[in-house]
């Protein structure tokens, strides 16, 4: 039996990065210091991460072989702003470059503005609880007008901010973070949601102000949130604070991305865990490719005017054939909620490289290894299949043999 993936021609084909997974020694930031920290609960660092702050053209070239189209990645705020009010001429140009360089060889650029980690003084002075917390972020957003103004056509202002509301639950002392995506996650902290809302609204206005025409949004965390007889309202109680109050804050912008990667069941009681026997992926995820169709779908029925991006989805494995399989499950879900109406731009895999995964080098979620010692990059079989697949002008774009696949 075999299926075809059908895509439309204008649909693109990416994967995505973040600065502080790749780059390496980001020493400004406040996962750096919480990594290197006596006592620290972080169990490995990043330390050079991939070297990809001197290798990113490498990088870029190397996707652009493969027939990628498209390119996610992120500007560092601790580089760019490392003291308050000392902005780095360095690393703006820096990241200007890449905007050029991914524009000069046929790589669409979407950039990220906020991908989980900040400057370290920002968190020392209180983070996004500070009163100040928005003038600061719009005061780094007009800093990188050089970057947007390079041929940036589309940003995404934060990346997750659920999780980042999570992750400051979890600061706080007021739950911990063992399970992760399939096993449920702590309530969001409220002041930070709050705030990361006003903010995402103030940086898209002075986007949309200071940069006529780029497309602005953000990313949210997608669970595929399900329920069993009875757990109806448990479910709907979780994603309300965890998801959908975010997803709401996306109408009227001109896209929202969908993470998605697994899904979350939710009984009576509470979360249901996956039977013993249903595989797992290296993060101890549930492997449940339809994750994704599931994520869009819903996300479509809240938003059925803003325009979709899959900003991140993917598996982590040790098996590249695994995750050909998991990717074209994916994207079957994804083509299926396309044809029922979902309105998709594009699709973003998560990740372009093996990298740091905060706080453990264990989970491997690459098309492209990466040698920890040398920096050698080696695609796996997985790029060169989706990256065939972005080369193809016309739907159908690739059949596959459903027998081959786990």
């Amino acid at each position: 039996m075999s299926t075809t993936i059908d895509l439309p021609p204008a649909f693109f084909i990416g994967a995505s990065t973040s600065p502080h997974q790749t780059e390496g020694n980001n020493i400004s930031s406040d996962w750096w210091a919480l990594e290197n920290a006596d006592g620290s609960p972080i169990r490995e660092r990043s330390g050079d991460a991939c070297d990809s702050f001197l290798r990113w053209r490498e990088d870029m070239d190397l996707l652009r072989s493969l027939g990628f189209d498209s390119y996610r990645f992120g500007v560092e705020w601790a580089r760019v702003e490392p003291e308050r009010g000392r902005w780095s001429a360095s690393a703006i140009l820096h990241y200007r470059e890449m905007v050029r360089h991914a524009k000069d060889i046929g790589l669409e650029p979407i950039v990220t503005l906020h991908h989980f980690t900040s400057p370290a003084w920002f968190s020392r002075a209180g983070g996004w609880e500070h009163p100040e917390a928005e003038d600061r972020f719009l005061a780094y957003v007009d800093a990188i007008a050089p970057v947007i103004d390079a041929g940036a056509e589309t940003v995404v202002t934060i990346n997750e901010p659920n999780i980042l509301a999570v992750m400051q639950t979890v600061r706080k002392g007021g739950a911990a973070l063992e399970t992760g995506l399939g096993g449920g996650l702590p309530e969001p902290d409220a002041p930070t949601s709050e705030s990361l809302i006003r903010v995402h609204r103030a940086t898209v206005d002075r986007l949309r102000a200071a940069h006529p025409g780029v497309r602005t949004g953000w990313s949210i965390a997608n669970q595929a949130v399900q329920h069993v007889e009875g757990g109806e309202e448990t479910a709907r109680t979780y994603a309300e604070s965890r998801e959908d109050r975010f997803l709401r804050e996306s109408r009227g912008d001109d896209f929202v991305g969908v993470q998605a990667y697994t899904r979350t069941v939710f009984g009576p009681e509470g979360v249901v865990p996956p039977a013993a026997d249903v595989p797992r992926t290296l993060t101890g995820w549930e492997y449940h490719p339809p994750a994704l169709g599931e994520a869009v779908r819903h996300t479509a029925s809240m938003l059925p005017s803003t325009p979709i991006v899959v900003t991140e989805n993917g598996i982590a494995t040790d098996d590249d054939e695994q995750r050909i399989a998991y990717t074209t499950g994916a994207l079957e879900g994804l083509t299926a909620a396309m044809k029922d109406g979902a309105d998709v731009r594009g699709y973003l895999h998560w990740s372009a490289l093996d990298n740091y995964e905060w706080g453990s080098w264990a989970p491997t979620f690459g098309l492209i290894a990466v040698d920890r010692e040398t920096f050698a990059r080696t695609p796996k079989p997985s790029a060169r299949w989706l990256g065939a697949l972005a080369r193809s002008p016309r739907a159908p774009r690739i059949s596959v043999d459903r027998e081959d696949l786990p």
